[in-house]
């Protein structure tokens, strides 16, 4: 499950903390959000950024072999 998780500080201050997301497209979901908040002062990528993103294929390769005992 993606998750966006906000916490606002009383000096202002917005820390923004993604989970669920894999890889460096948190940036493209994020990036509007951020453009409206303003400066963003520091980002700590988490595990799941450096995650690769798993996809199975649907294909199965398979060898028969025939003998003449």
């Amino acid at each position: 499950m993606e998750t966006l998780e906000f916490i606002i500080y009383p000096d202002g201050r917005v820390q923004e903390k993604v989970t669920g997301i894999v890889g460096n497209s948190c940036a493209e979901v994020t990036a509007a959000i951020e453009a409206q908040l303003g400066l963003v002062l520091s980002q700590e990528p988490t595990s799941e950024f450096f995650a690769a993103k798993v996809e199975q294929s649907g294909v199965v390769n398979t060898q028969t072999a025939y003998s003449d005992w």
